[in-house]
């Protein structure tokens, strides 16, 4: 892969003149272009079979609305070669992810699936619900849609297969069976209920009907449930009963089991009013593990194809596709595509556009799917555009806010104190924009909240300043609503001074006299409080953010106190991560017994080299 034309030209032209001026000196070589505006933000990343043709065409007269704005907007280009198409295919969409540019079709939600993973590393398997790479030694199954699918159906096979979810320390450490035994969701290995032989066969069971060959799993325990029943144990009866009706119930809750698509993500594409929803069902092992809507960016005169064909190269940019992508809509690129997948793969993917049958239907359901749920986000929308402008007519803004701020602190008696910041705009919560404040202030007064928040609206603004200084990428708020009244407010407003930014509206939301919900009563500096009617629609929303807010300051102060309880002084020792922590503890049983180890006993815990043993012992002897 090479750089080429990376420069702007000697001439400062824009627009057709600035692209004409690239052209020629372009070759037909396979590659990546970025389009950047004179201040040399990317306005589009695209890919060309051949670089000069490609780039010619934005040359020719009767381009759509975007991208003749585009072109004009044109300041210089850069430009990458590459060896063959499929590699500039797979660059292009990792530099989108990556720019996020203007111009582009781009997928704003990409976060990793969950799998089931029946763990191996162990006599008897663990079997648990497992997002990211997959180091763990083990049998992964999935994607599933959703943590809720997952747990639904970790939920059942528990009842089906009686397999621990339990920790291997937590297994070491049981002296007598736990509830989940006394609900009949585990068969007790940890105290020898159930021989090593018998379990791998439970093990088995399960990643067979996880593999899709469940008819042969519900007619063995079938058999098995007869054979106890004309045995008269009449109790083995009912267990296996239960068990082949837990399987059952796996199957029902996920609604269609096609029987002719073994694996497949079916993909469906629904565009209206320059929005789109695609939703995406998972199909593996001839079951439906769940669906997820996306709602990728898009301009009003992007054709589905173009969106079909970017939502493709990202979405499976950090996944591994499956055998089969069942389309609503045909892609241009469509062999390149499926070549880069295969390639990534590596085996081959197959996309498909069908017209009937079984492999159609699943699609028209998917666009169903699809063009309800950009109905309802749509409605939604409208609903919070009309909230935003209430927000702005009862603060007096100058316009209805494209981001609001929350802040809000947690802490017990100034303990583990954090603070929270939540982010809301015209589509609602931007939660991938929350922000938590670990509160480091060692010259805070446990308690002092405006001590805290002074720390947080600080630390926030200093790095405001410095990643987005000409406030032109969005991140700067253009409300700030904090969780007090007056003296909160005066606080907040002597930081605002400090850092110039006094310009941005800001409001104290304080809890009425009789601290009622409902009676809330608006601070703003040098003005006299107000409040809202009780039935004010704008109201309830404010009540909905600060509770956001205040959910999210609980839920990371929760987390910081739990991390702090599992402290122990083996979380000092260079060297000693996770891992290593869990092996010396579960081995040892506490961090009071590692400490009383002799040098021989700590090299014998597994994953321990010598050298890490001696640290360890000298940690905790050489402190005298």
């Amino acid at each position: 892969m090479t750089s080429h034309n990376d420069t702007k030209p000697d001439t400062e032209l824009t627009g057709y003149a600035c692209i004409q001026r690239y052209v020629k000196t372009l070759d037909s070589s396979p590659g990546v272009y970025r389009m950047l505006d004179a201040d040399s933000r990317v306005l589009y990343v695209g890919k060309a079979r051949n670089l000069k043709a490609r780039v010619s065409n934005y040359m020719r007269p009767g381009h759509s609305g975007r991208i003749e704005k585009m072109i004009a907007a044109t300041a210089s280009m850069m430009f990458l070669t590459t060896r063959t198409e499929t590699e500039a295919l797979l660059l292009e969409q990792n530099l989108i992810k990556q720019l996020k540019p203007k111009y582009n079709v781009l997928l704003r939600d990409d976060k990793s699936f969950p799998n089931i993973l029946v763990a191996k590393d162990h006599a008897f398997p663990q079997i648990k619900k497992h997002r990211g790479a997959k180091k763990e030694k083990g049998a992964y199954f999935g994607p599933f849609a959703s943590a809720g699918a997952v747990n639904r159906t970790l939920n059942q096979l528990q009842k089906a297969f009686l397999l621990r979810n339990c920790s291997d320390s937590m297994f070491e450490s049981r002296t007598r069976p736990c509830l989940l035994y006394q609900i009949k969701r585990c068969s007790g290995p940890c105290v020898g209920l159930i021989s090593e032989v018998d379990y791998r066969e439970s093990v088995k069971d399960a990643e067979r009907f996880l593999s899709g060959r469940s008819t042969k799993v519900q007619e063995d325990l079938a058999e098995q449930m007869m054979a106890a029943s004309e045995a008269m144990e009449f109790e083995r009866a009912a267990g296996l009963r239960d068990r082949i009706r837990a399987l059952t119930q796996v199957q029902t809750s996920q609604g269609i089991n096609p029987r002719g698509v073994a694996e497949a993500d079916v993909i469906g594409l629904y565009m209206d009013s320059g929005q789109a929803c695609v939703q995406v069902f998972f199909i593996r092992a001839n079951q439906n593990w769940g669906n997820k809507d996306f709602y990728p960016r898009v301009g009003p005169d992007v054709s589905p194809a173009e969106v079909m064909e970017a939502f493709l190269g990202q979405f499976y940019d950090n996944k591994e596709p499956p055998r089969q992508l069942i389309l609503s809509d045909a892609i241009e690129n469509a062999d390149l595509m499926q070549e880069a997948l295969s390639e990534k793969a590596g085996r081959k993917v197959e996309i498909l556009v069908p017209q009937r049958g079984e492999k159609q239907e699943l699609i028209a359901g998917a666009l169903r799917n699809a063009r309800e749920s950009l109905a309802r986000r749509m409605s939604e929308s409208a609903t919070q555009a009309k909230l935003l402008r209430g927000v702005a007519e009862a603060f007096d803004l100058d316009s209805p806010p494209n981001r609001i701020e929350v802040y809000d602190n947690s802490h017990i008696q100034g303990t583990n104190a954090v603070g929270g910041m939540i982010v809301a705009g015209p589509e609602g919560f931007m939660r991938n924009a929350y922000r938590k404040f670990n509160i480091r202030g060692d010259d805070l007064t446990p308690g002092d909240d405006f001590g805290m928040m002074k720390e947080v609206l600080t630390r926030r603004f200093t790095r405001l300043q410095k990643e987005d200084p000409d406030r032109d990428k969005g991140l700067w708020p253009d409300l700030l609503l904090i969780d007090g009244g007056a003296g909160q407010v005066s606080a907040v407003h002597e930081i605002m001074v400090e850092h110039g930014v006094e310009d941005i509206p800001m409001i104290g939301v304080a809890k009425g006299v009789d601290r009622d919900h409902g009676k809330e009563e608006f601070h703003r500096t040098g003005q006299r409080p107000f409040a809202l009617k009780r039935n004010d629609p704008v109201l309830y929303f404010i009540q909905r953010l600060r509770d956001e807010a205040h959910r999210f300051a609980i839920g990371t102060h929760r987390a910081k106190r739990a991390k702090a309880v599992g402290a122990t002084p083996l979380d000092e020792i260079t060297g000693v991560g996770a891992a290593r922590k869990r092996a010396l503890l579960a081995h040892f049983g506490s961090a009071k017994a590692v400490s009383r180890a002799n040098l021989a006993d700590l090299k014998a815990v597994e994953g321990i080299s010598a050298g890490l043993a001696q640290k360890v012992y000298d940690f905790f002897h050489d402190k005298g």
